[in-house]
């Protein structure tokens, strides 16, 4: 963030009408869009996110905190435990895009917008039509064998009880999901701070950027025009060109309408 300057910014408070000239002027403007998304992006479409009053950390499942039932360590030892809650918190198969989603594709089919780089596991930036998504904690839609490496669609969770097991081996089938013990992808990781660096505009929204190592990409932008869209403040405010506090959704949906 060495090119933007840490002062006073222009905050869009929510309640205020739903036009953004300024935003609408960059995006008009842009040549290649980044857009960088956590739990707020899929609010809109029912999915809760994690510190908000029905968040995931407010939860918990036989006495124990949702840090410890989807770590790595519960999957290994207690995987009844950890199915258990992962298939009441984690999963929701009658979400459908939202506002932000069709944004974000549309201004892919536009050619502005060259990458979106999610925090989320819920597919709905491709259920929406969005192609380069790169997952960083990756995907309920994809589950696979430990063993034998058999790959399974979201359906063999939902439709299964207890622990699910390859159809192949026996072996137990698990989530294609970053857990808590676990390191992130490295091919994500490569191809988030390749699209961050290139970018000419950052937009960064639904996200506290406290979950790290994921926020630290944000650091990772050289150009002139940062714009984070989130309901309560982030450690990167101060570096943005425009905050904005309205519902991502919202504001994404009306801009796109807009250009």
């Amino acid at each position: 963030l060495s090119a933007l300057r840490y002062g006073k910014i222009p905050i869009t408070e929510r309640g205020q009408a739903m036009e953004y000239p300024g935003l609408e002027k960059i995006i008009g403007e842009a040549e290649s869009i980044v857009f960088f998304g956590g739990a707020g992006v899929s609010t809109g479409s029912g999915i809760p996110d994690f510190r908000g009053g029905d968040g995931l950390y407010g939860t918990s499942y036989e006495g124990e905190p949702p840090e410890e039932l989807l770590s790595r360590r519960c999957l290994a030892v207690q995987p009844e435990k950890f199915f258990g809650y992962y298939r009441t918190h984690m999963i929701y198969p009658d979400a459908a895009p939202n506002g932000a989603h069709r944004a974000l594709a549309e201004l892919e089919r536009r050619g502005k917008l060259t990458a979106v780089v999610t925090q989320n596991i819920d597919g709905l930036h491709q259920a929406a039509g969005s192609v380069n998504v790169i997952e960083l904690h990756g995907s309920v839609m994809r589950n696979y064998c430990v063993r034998c490496g058999r790959r399974y669609p979201l359906a063999y969770i939902t439709e299964s009880t207890g622990v699910p097991r390859c159809e192949a081996c026996g072996a137990l089938v698990r989530p294609d999901v970053v857990l808590y013990g676990e390191c992130l992808d490295g091919e994500a990781w490569s191809r988030a701070e390749e699209a961050i660096s290139a970018a000419d505009v950052l937009i960064v929204g639904g996200t506290s950027l406290t979950v790290q190592p994921a926020a630290s990409l944000v650091g990772l932008y050289e150009g002139d025009h940062l714009i984070i869209i989130n309901k309560t403040p982030t450690p990167y405010d101060g570096y943005a060109e425009t905050v904005i506090r309205d519902p991502i959704e919202d504001v994404l949906e009306s801009v796109v309408e807009r250009l």
